[in-house]
Formats: C-alpha cells, structure tokens, sequence
C-alpha cells in the first residue's frame, strides 16, 4: 500500500468516539494511577477537547512538540483523529505549492519541522517535502560560532551564543529529513557535529550542562572567562538529552562522533541520577541545587530525564541500572497527573518558557498547568514506557 492510500486507509478507518480512557472516572485522583491508565491517550483527547488546530497556537517549537508528541501515541493507537488534527494544523501554515511563511531565523522556529517531515512520510504529499526543504536549505547561511556551532537565533541578542535547548530545536529534524529525503550523509555529519560541539562547551565536571554559552562573553550572564551561563536548568539539560538519544538512535554505528557522543551521555546519566530527588523521583529546576530556598520539582524536565535515561539504557547507550533511575522519575511525573472534574487531564508544575538568567530567575518562573513544553515532553517519555 503507497502512502497515499494508506492514508486513506486510516481516514476511512477513523471513529469519532470521544472516550478518553477506558476504566478511569473523572474523579479519580492522580494517587490513584494504576498501570491500566492510558495516560498518553487521556493527555491527547483532553487536549484536543480543549482546542481545534486553529486555536491551540501558531507555527511554534511548544506547539510542535506536543503535536509530536500526539503522533508518538497516533503510532500506537492508530487513532486517525489523532494523525488529521496534526494535519490541520500543520495545513494551516502550508500552502498546495509548499509554502510557508517562516523565516527560520531562530533554532527554535525549525522545531515543528519535524511534523513536516512525518506529513510527508504519511501522505506522500510533495508539498511538506519543500516546505521541510526551506529549513535545510536555510542552514546554509544560518550564522555559527567559530567552532561551527548554530547560534541560538540570528537577533543581535542571541548572536554567538549556544543554548542547550537548540540542540533538540534542529537536529532530531535534521537527522529525520536527511533519513527521509535521501541527504543523510550531510545530516548525520551535521547533527553529530553540533551535538559535540554544544556539549563540548556546556557539559561541566558533574556531568550536567550549563544552560547556554556565549562566545563573545559579552552577555550579562556569562561568565567572563567561559562566557557559561551561571545555572544548569532543568528543561535546557532535558532538550540536549533527548535530541542526543534521537540521534543516536539515526546515526551509523560507524559514525565517526558516535563513541563522544556516547561519552558526554554517559556523564549526562550520570549526572542525572545523582542529582534525582530521592523524595519525588522528579528532577528540581535548578537540577544541581534541590537543597536551596525555593528550588522546586519540574514536569517536563523529569518527564525529559525519565525518557532519556529509559530509551538510552534500552538501546544500550548507557549501563543498564539507569533503568530503574527513570522508572522512579516516571512515577514521580505520574505523580503530577490527575483528571479534573471535567474528566480532562490536568499537568502541573511545568516551568513556562525561560530565557538564560541567574538562581532567583529559574526559581520564580511559573509553575504552569497544560503547558506544552510539559504535555509533549509527557507524552515522549509515556509512550517509551509503554513499550513503543
């Protein structure tokens, strides 16, 4: 079956029913998680209750991620509602011709590429294909640092700079449109690079990662002599670990970066596991600092972690006990999920969208309920621990 009729296939195949999950009452609490619980599923129609693809949000790396995150679940259920409301909304911003109104002057504007890349794998459709060619052919002139890095963004307030966060925005799109398009070769070497490069900079001694990395130490957070910002925040750690694992799990095991890849994860693991709240299973926000004044435990950063260290011990990446770190931070996520009295899921404690800063900065963002960045950094590491 071509793609085309497969995705007709599945069209045709769709139900309309609106259950969120079999066997749990909206009353029941999130200490009340059994292992029948389809979170991913209840995450998904929830979502979808609340907002149509014209208003859960524009063309945005949040967005794309939870919308990734739906497709993960879309593969294992088969849902065809789940595949035509990610259509819709990627349609939104993709024309017949494949054009898109996107500049992708920023690492974080590449992201939702991603869904891009699958629109084409699922209909065959050669505008998603151009679309998705627009952000390959713009890395081109995309500006580096001296080291061949990718600025954060080309703004005069991001220039020369490596966010940790970058490395999920581009390189797990990279590596998935050089697979799907026949350009690998270019891909697995540019992925590679990048990962080494932001990790060569950011990763310190405990094995975690400084937030961001300013080449010019210009930047008021920088330190004057490594230009590192000062603080290792959770979510920042949980992009760089999760694309490292994505494309580990792309690049030939021949790939000459692999075995330094390989290295800077297994400190990253390290790292995590040391730093894991022996309370909650989760990871604080600041991650190195759980005992100061105000530090407090964040959903997507432990949903990130949890994800990394699972997928990463599965795939042989890193020693097989770091399997049970990330069931302990599973749980502990679990433990921040509860259906509300409208039956729909509510998420909590997840940080809203940071900029670099100091200690008083990461600890006072806001500790947001349904916020993307956490329902798609859930539903990445729900679906790894339901055996995808």
């Amino acid at each position: 079956m071509n793609r085309i009729s497969r995705w007709m296939a599945t069209i045709l195949a769709a139900t309309t029913a609106l259950a969120i999950v079999a066997g749990v009452s909206p009353a029941r609490s999130s200490a009340e998680n059994t292992p029948s619980t389809d979170w991913s599923v209840a995450v998904v129609e929830s979502t979808m209750a609340r907002y149509t693809p014209s208003t859960i949000g524009g063309w945005s790396y949040p967005v794309g991620l939870y919308l990734y995150g739906q497709y993960l679940v879309y593969q294992r259920t088969h849902n065809a509602r789940y595949l035509s409301y990610i259509k819709s909304w990627v349609d939104r911003f993709v024309d017949a011709s494949g054009n898109i109104n996107q500049s992708f002057d920023s690492l974080d504007s590449m992201m939702a590429g991603r869904l891009l890349v699958i629109m084409y794998e699922e209909t065959g459709q050669a505008r998603y294909r151009t679309a998705a060619a627009k952000i390959r052919k713009r890395l081109t002139t995309y500006p580096r640092t001296s080291d061949g890095g990718f600025w954060h963004a080309t703004a005069s307030s991001r220039a020369h700079q490596l966010w940790a966060d970058g490395a999920f925005m581009l390189n797990p799109f990279l590596a998935e449109y050089g697979r799907e398009f026949g350009d690998s070769a270019y891909t697995n070497d540019e992925t590679t690079k990048q990962l080494l490069v932001y990790g060569t900079h950011l990763q310190v001694a405990n094995g975690l990662l400084q937030h961001a990395y300013d080449e010019s130490k210009t930047q008021s957070w920088a330190d004057p002599r490594t230009g590192l910002a000062p603080e290792q925040w959770c979510r920042a750690i949980g992009w760089y670990a999760m694309a490292t694992v994505n494309i580990l799990d792309i690049v030939p095991a021949t790939q000459p970066r692999r075995a330094q890849l390989l290295t800077i994860l297994g400190n990253l693991a390290a790292g995590m596991e040391r730093y894991q709240d022996p309370a909650t299973g989760r990871w604080f926000q600041v991650v190195n600092k759980g005992t100061r004044a105000g530090n407090w435990t964040e959903t997507s950063c432990s949903s990130m972690f949890s994800y990394t260290l699972s997928r990463a011990a599965q795939q042989g990446y890193i020693d097989p006990h770091y399997t049970a770190v990330a069931q302990r931070g599973y749980q502990g996520v679990l433990g921040k999920i509860s259906l509300g009295s409208d039956g729909r899921t509510n998420l909590t404690d997840i940080s809203i969208g940071t900029n670099v800063g100091d200690y008083a900065y990461y600890i006072a963002r806001t500790k947001a309920t349904n916020d993307f960045h956490g329902l798609g950094a859930f539903l990445i590491m729900s679906e790894q621990f339901r055996g995808r």
